[in-house]
C-alpha cells in the first residue's frame, strides 16, 4: 500500500474503514461458501436426491483438510504482512509469501498422494454408507485431482485481501462461483453427468478463481513484489507467518475432527434409531453448509478488518484496536440473532431448498431436519462470537489466545459431549452437544477478551503498548 493508504489505516474513521474492507471480504467468503452449497442444491434436486446430499456431505470434511493447510499459510502470511506494514518493515515480506506459496503446493501434492489410495476407507470413515459410497467416490476423484489449484487459490486470496485489495479477492471468488452456478445444471441435468457433473463444475470454477488471484499476485500487488527468488524457501522469514496462521489451521482441523466424530456417532445412533443411517448424515451435511454461510459473514467481517487491526497493532494504536473490536462484536451479535430466528422459525423451509427426500421416509426426514436446526444451532450467536474472537486474536498477533479460543469449544467441550450424551439421550444427545459446548466456550472467550484489553491498558497506559505475544520481533 502507498503512504496515504497506510495513513488511512492508522488515522481514518474506523467505521468507514470497516465497511470498505469488510464488505468485499464478506461477499468473497459468501461466494466461496456457494461452491459447496450450489453443488448440494442441484444434487439434492436431481435424481440423486438425499443420497447425493449425503455423498457431498462426507466429502466436505476432506475439502476442509485442504483448506486448513491453505488458510494456515495464507492467513499467516496475510497477518504478517499487515503487522509489518504497521512497523514500516515490509522489505522482506515477499520472501515469506513466496515460501508460503511453495509450501501450499507441496502440501497439496502430499495430500493427493495420501488420499487417492485411501479414498474408499476414508469416505466410509467420514460417514458414507453402503448406499452413498459410490456417489462419494465419484465426486471425490475429480475434486482431489484439483487440490493444488484449490489450495493455492485459497492461500493467495488471503494475501490479496491483506494487500489492501478486497475487491480483487471478491472478484476472484465471484467469477468462480458464477461459472459453477452456470455449469452445475448444465452438467448435472443437461448432460446427465450426475455427481461427476457437480464435481467438474466446482473445479472449473476454482480454476477461474485461481487464475484471477495469480494475475493479481504477478501484476497488481501494492505492498510487495513477488520475484523468482521469492519462491526459494526462506523459513526464517516464514516463521512469523507460520505462528500467526496456526490458529486458522487448528480451527479448520477441529471442523474436520468434529465432522468425523459427528458422522461416526450419527451413523451409530442413527442406525439404532427410527431415522436410519442416511437421514442424519444428509441433514447434518445440509446444516453444515447453511451454518458455513452464517459463519462466513462473521469471519468475512473480522478478516476484512485484519489489515486495520494488524496495522494498528504494529503501530501500537491500541485505542483504535479496541474500538474496532467493539464494532466487529456488535455486527457479530446482530448476525447471530438474525440467524437464530431464521433457524428456529423456518427449519423446514431452509432444508427444502436442498430438495425433498427421494430414498428416505419424508416424515422422518423433515422431523430430524427440524430438530437439527432448532437444537444444534440454538446458540449460533455464541458460536459466531467465539469464531470471531479467535480470528481477532490472530490478527492482533496473539496466536496463543487465538488457539485457545479455537480449541475450547470444539475439542475441549464438543467432542466429549458428542461422545457421552448419546449414551443417555440417543441421537438427540448429538444435537444437544452443540449448544452446551457453545455456552461453556463463550464464557472462556469472553474472559480471554476482557483480560486482553485490561492487560493492554495497564501495560501501555492506554493506547501505546507492546504486543503481549511478541511474535513479530525481527
Amino acid at each position: 500500500m502507498d503512504e496515504n493508504e497506510n495513513k488511512a489505516l492508522g488515522e481514518g474513521k474506523l467505521f468507514k474503514l470497516m465497511i470498505k474492507f469488510a464488505v468485499p471480504c464478506v461477499l468473497s467468503l459468501l461466494v466461496s461458501a456457494l461452491y459447496n452449497i450450489v453443488d448440494q442444491i442441484f444434487v439434492g434436486n436431481s435424481k440423486l436426491g438425499d443420497l447425493g446430499n449425503a455423498a457431498t456431505g462426507v466429502v466436505f470434511p476432506i475439502f476442509i483438510i485442504a483448506q486448513a493447510f491453505a488458510w494456515w499459510l495464507g492467513d499467516g502470511c496475510a497477518a504478517y504482512l499487515n503487522i509489518c506494514q504497521g512497523k514500516k518493515a515490509t522489505q522482506n515480506v515477499h520472501r515469506a509469501i513466496g515460501t508460503g506459496i511453495v509450501m501450499t503446493v507441496a502440501a497439496s501434492v502430499v495430500l493427493m498422494a495420501v488420499f487417492y489410495p485411501l479414498k474408499r476407507p476414508l469416505l466410509l470413515t467420514f460417514g458414507a454408507s453402503a448406499n452413498s459410497i459410490d456417489y462419494a467416490v465419484e465426486y471425490f476423484n475429480i475434486i482431489l485431482g484439483f487440490f493444488p489449484i484449490f489450495m493455492a487459490m485459497n492461500m493467495i486470496n488471503a494475501v490479496v485481501r491483506a494487500d489492501g485489495s478486497p475487491a480483487w479477492s471478491m472478484a476472484s471468488m465471484l467469477a468462480g462461483a458464477i461459472i459453477n452456478i452456470i455449469l452445475d445444471p448444465t452438467f448435472i441435468f443437461g448432460c446427465d453427468m450426475g455427481m461427476e457433473g457437480a464435481a467438474w463444475a466446482t473445479v472449473i470454477g476454482q480454476t477461474a478463481s485461481f487464475g484471477i488471484c495469480l494475475f493479481y499476485l504477478l501484476r497488481k500487488t501494492k505492498t510487495f513484489k513477488l520475484k523468482l527468488k521469492s519462491l526459494v524457501p526462506d523459513f526464517k522469514e516464514f516463521g512469523g507467518a507460520v505462528k500467526l496462521g496456526l490458529s486458522s489451521f487448528i480451527t479448520q482441523m477441529t471442523i474436520v475432527i468434529i465432522s468425523l466424530v459427528c458422522n461416526i456417532m450419527l451413523k451409530k445412533y442413527g442406525g439404532a434409531s427410527v431415522y436410519g443411517e442416511d437421514i442424519p448424515i444428509a441433514i447434518i451435511a445440509i446444516e453444515s453448509k447453511v451454518f458455513t454461510v452464517v459463519v462466513n459473514i462473521v469471519v468475512g467481517i473480522v478478516l476484512g478488518c485484519q489489515p486495520i487491526i494488524g496495522y494498528n497493532v504494529g503501530a501500537k494504536n491500541y485505542g483504535r484496536v479496541k474500538k474496532l473490536y467493539l464494532y466487529i462484536l456488535a455486527s457479530t451479535v446482530v448476525i447471530g440473532v438474525i440467524a437464530t430466528l431464521v433457524f428456529e422459525l423456518a427449519p423446514r423451509g431452509i432444508t427444502g431448498i436442498f430438495g425433498a427426500p427421494k430414498f428416505s421416509d419424508p416424515v422422518l426426514y423433515w422431523d430430524f431436519a427440524t430438530k437439527t436446526f432448532r437444537i444444534f444451532l440454538m446458540l449460533v450467536t455464541f458460536t459466531c462470537t467465539i469464531k470471531m474472537t479467535s480470528i481477532f486474536f490472530q490478527a492482533a498477533g496473539c496466536p496463543v489466545r487465538a488457539i485457545i479460543s479455537s480449541l475450547i469449544r470444539d475439542i475441549v467441550c464438543f467432542i466429549p459431549l458428542i461422545c457421552g450424551l448419546p449414551a443417555a439421550m440417543g441421537i438427540d444427545g448429538i444435537l444437544w452437544a452443540a449448544p452446551i459446548a457453545d455456552g461453556v466456550a463463550m464464557i472462556v472467550a469472553a474472559a480471554l477478551t476482557v483480560h486482553y484489553f485490561i492487560s493492554q491498558r495497564k501495560r501501555g497506559n492506554g493506547d501505546k503498548i507492546e504486543n503481549e505475544e511478541a511474535v513479530m520481533q525481527n
